[in-house]
This record gives C-alpha cells, structure tokens and sequence, in this order.
C-alpha cells in the first residue's frame, strides 16, 4: 500500500525536479550540444489508463541518483563521418543534419570509444533506459511530454495507415521538450545500454538490469513507426548487431 500510494502522489504531481531549462555545453571535436540533466525520482513505465499501453510497462518508482549529461540531438550523420570516415545511413544523401542510422550496438561503442580517447574531463556513453525515460518526460507524466497526444507538428512520426514512409528529419526540425531535447519523439528508434528485462517490483535506484536475454532496450518510436511507438513508456527491443533504417542514437556523459 506505502508504495502505490507513493506512486499515486508522483503521479498526481510533476516527476523529478520542475521542468525548467537546464544549461547545456557542447563538444568541440564533434559539435554535439549536450544538456546537463538533474537528478531526481519519477514514475517509471505507464499507468493502466495510458491509451496503447503495453503490460511490461508496469510503474514503478525509479530515482537517479547522479545527474548527467544527455545530446540535446540525436548523433547526425555528420558527426558520425567526422569520427568514423563514412556515413553508413540509409538516407545519408539528405545531408550531413539528419540523424544517423543503420548503426548497431558494437558499431556505436566503437564511436563512443572514439570520442572518450579525445576526451579526459568526460565519460561517454548510451543513457540507461531509465535515463532516457525520464529526459524524455522532463517532468512530464503523460504518455508524451507533449500531453495525452503526439500531433504531426510536434515529431516525425507514421501520422497515418497508407501515407508512405517519408524517411528521417532534420535534428532538431521539432519544437523540444522542457529540458531543450529535441525529437525525443519519433525520427528514429534511439539505442540505450540497458539490457531488456521485466521492470523490478517496488522502487528501484539507479538501475542497471542484467537477466541474459540477449536483447537491448530501443526507445522512443521513428518516422516507421506510428505515434503510439513514440509513448515516454514504450518499450521496443532489437538484437545488438541488427541495423535498421530508422534506429539510431544520441549520446550520454558522465563527468570522470
């Protein structure tokens, strides 16, 4: 009774600190624009009511205990190429500006093994699942940090059955959400480094799930994928060597 009651009061409130504008810093070598991120407690997973709500979603307390810091966009393919020398995206020919893809788990430690040789003050990594849910609520508690509803105007999405995939957006081509995160939303599947397992029972801190089932946590649905993909909660997984046209990522930091 002690925790849902718990839960029922976050739920009732914003979760985690209010959502002002946290200040930002960029990474010279590639240019990436990172938002520093506080920590802070919040629902995790979607209550029984949220519209498309899936049952591995079950909420449950969650509290980071570290702030971090989180790409105000995902990894162009610009700055893939400036580390990597190729851009391997399907829809690399739109420019330097639109979100990598095509790139797998390996592929993505190797980039961040790049930038952390560079780097001495700064660790880089894949947020956690339960980071990028809650960057992506920004003390939000509705399917979508942008209310109950996800419109066409707000995230690159599959708007409707038959409209034809239109591929990637420019980063950033949408409004961001409270914390100045862009496309938390669609565009593309974002890789995390959490391993897919069921969500604890009861409150969690910092966690770092391990259950062997061989499959890595994608968040926030893609230009493929229609809106009910793009939920805060939705949970989607994917092989760690699977390449995919429309999964990419964006890049966390921990100051050493």
């Amino acid at each position: 009774m002690r925790v849902a009651g718990l839960l029922l009061a976050l739920a009732g409130r914003a979760a985690g600190p209010a959502p002002s504008r946290p200040p930002t810093w960029t990474e010279p070598r590639t240019g990436m624009v990172f938002v520093t991120i506080p920590a802070g407690t919040f629902v995790m997973g979607s209550p029984l009511r949220e519209k498309e709500r899936e049952a591995q979603e079950v909420q449950h307390e969650v509290t980071l205990t570290r702030g971090f810091s989180l790409g105000a966009y995902e990894v162009t393919g610009g700055q893939w190429r400036r580390l990597m020398g190729v851009n391997p995206s399907h829809f690399a020919a739109r420019g330097d500006d639109f979100p990598v893809e095509r790139v797998n788990f390996p592929d993505i430690q190797e980039f961040l093994a790049r930038m952390n040789a560079a780097q001495s003050s700064r660790t880089f990594r894949l947020p956690t699942e339960a980071e990028w849910e809650y960057a992506c609520r920004a003390g939000t508690t509705t399917a979508f940090a942008t209310g109950d509803r996800l419109a066409s105007t707000q995230a690159s999405f599959l708007a409707a059955p038959g409209e034809g995939g239109r591929g990637t957006t420019r980063v950033g081509s949408f409004g961001p959400n409270a914390w100045g995160l862009h496309d938390m939303h669609g565009n593309v599947w974002e890789w995390t480094a959490d391993e897919y397992c069921p969500y604890p029972v009861g409150p969690a801190r910092d966690p770092n799930p391990r259950c062997g089932s061989g499959l890595k946590v994608i968040r926030g649905g893609s230009w493929y994928f229609g809106a009910d993909s793009a939920r805060c909660a939705l949970r989607y997984t994917h092989p760690q060597n699977e390449l995919g046209f429309s999964l990419g990522f964006r890049v966390a930091a921990d100051s050493r």
